[in-house]
């Protein structure tokens, strides 16, 4: 049962790949090496996303799996291409399991301190028949194949779609697919949705929350500021200060990544990368600190649309109508009726204040038919200018949620 959202960190993440036919007309725990693929898949698509203006937040993890369900599809160099800008380490008979006992971990039904729920599922058009291989492979994500009327009836199969992407995340994720998303070339939508709700380990008093000002690019304005003096890990690098804070139970953690100055995000997003990250938190260490942090919500009104990017990092042929090739999730007899990515659709939403925190997403991949501590003076980490933030998993190591503020308000 669906918590009721309430002040804290909310995340909300979905993803919409969709498919047309070719036609014209219209760490060491489960899932390790899928998390470190997935990691440094998301710093690389950071970089070719950085580029739109303001705050930022995606799932990394959310557009992995449902991409990864689109790969375990492919074929030849489109399997190839997909899979090397994945960074997905063998055949899908050894991947897809591996991702499926991650997914298990992720929606433990043991745990209580936090709700963290990944739900998968397929809608296919009711006339258009996937391969049995093919279902059975991605019955590792726990992925049902829901038959609909994408040919007679796709405005009412878009929002419909949109409906249990919003049930899923706790009604944080609204209109993933935006009107003409869906036509009647569409014959098959994998979604993702991945919703969390998590209290602060330390949690912020509200009576110490206070206006102070915040240095974002268009000049600074007071902004409601969370204050804590507290023991936290922390760590230094050259031109960066980090903190990690985690959540009750200890298994999900938020890292803050503070530029030196209030113009340094932009050299920090430029050069940080899975491995880099990955050195500073080696470093972190329990240190006493006075922490300053803006309360911050992220709620686009719209998805990003991410084909454009994913073909930037080398994911070409799979939207390439002549060329795509997913005969191992549908291959029937006509050309015209095999499949293409038609377009990818992702939207995230990321709220944090002094209790924790909420955050949803979604991602959708469409497809059409080709036819076409000790009380020394502590240490100051005051965030009162644009930083990063990454939110992980941290038995597997995998980053559910990443992105920057630029203005908090």
């Amino acid at each position: 049962m669906l918590q009721a959202p309430r002040a804290g960190l909310l995340l909300a993440p979905a993803l919409v790949v969709i498919a047309a036919s070719l036609a014209r007309g219209g760490p060491a725990g489960p899932g390790g090496g899928l998390a470190r693929g997935s990691n440094q898949f998301a710093f690389e698509l950071h970089r070719v996303l950085r580029a739109q203006p303001g705050n930022l937040a995606f799932s990394p993890a959310s557009i992995s799996i449902a991409l990864a369900m689109t790969w375990s599809g492919a074929r030849g160099t489109t399997a190839a291409q997909m899979g090397k800008v994945l960074h997905l380490q063998g055949a899908p008979g050894t991947v897809m399991p591996e991702a499926g006992a991650l997914l298990k971990a992720l929606n433990d039904p043991a745990r209580t301190s936090y709700t963290l729920r990944v739900a998968n599922r397929l809608f296919v058009e009711k006339t258009y028949p996937l391969l049995p291989a093919y279902l059975a492979q991605v019955a590792a994500f726990d992925a049902p194949a829901e038959p609909t009327d994408f040919r007679h009836a796709p405005e009412p199969a878009r929002q419909h779609i949109n409906q249990w992407v919003a049930r899923q995340t706790a009604d944080r994720i609204r209109d993933l697919l935006a009107p003409n998303s869906i036509n009647d070339q569409t014959r098959l939508a994998l979604v993702n949705a991945l919703y969390l709700l998590a209290d602060w380990l330390k949690p912020f008093a509200h009576e110490r929350t206070q206006p102070r000002p915040f240095h974002a690019p268009a000049g600074a304005h007071d902004v409601p500021t969370m204050l804590q003096v507290e023991t936290f890990d922390y760590a230094e690098a050259p031109g960066l200060q980090l903190l990690e804070m985690r959540y009750r139970g200890e298994e999900l953690a938020m890292d803050v990544l503070l530029p030196a100055t209030p113009t340094g995000l932009d050299a920090l997003e430029k050069d940080i990368d899975a491995t880099r990250l990955a050195g500073w938190l080696a470093a972190l260490k329990p240190e006493r600190l006075f922490v300053s942090l803006p309360r911050f919500t992220i709620d686009p009104a719209g998805p990003i649309v991410l084909s454009d990017a994913l073909q930037a990092l080398g994911m070409t042929e799979a939207f390439d109508r002549e060329r795509a090739d997913f005969t191992a999730l549908a291959n029937p007899p006509s050309p015209a009726d095999r499949l293409v990515i038609s377009q990818v659709f992702h939207k995230a939403f990321v709220k944090v204040d002094e209790k924790g925190t909420e955050a949803a997403a979604a991602t959708a991949v469409v497809m059409a038919r080709a036819g076409s501590a000790a009380p020394a003076r502590p240490k100051e980490f005051v965030a009162d200018h644009p930083f990063l933030f990454v939110i992980r998993d941290l038995r597997s190591g995998l980053i559910l949620f990443l992105g920057r503020v630029t203005d908090p308000a």
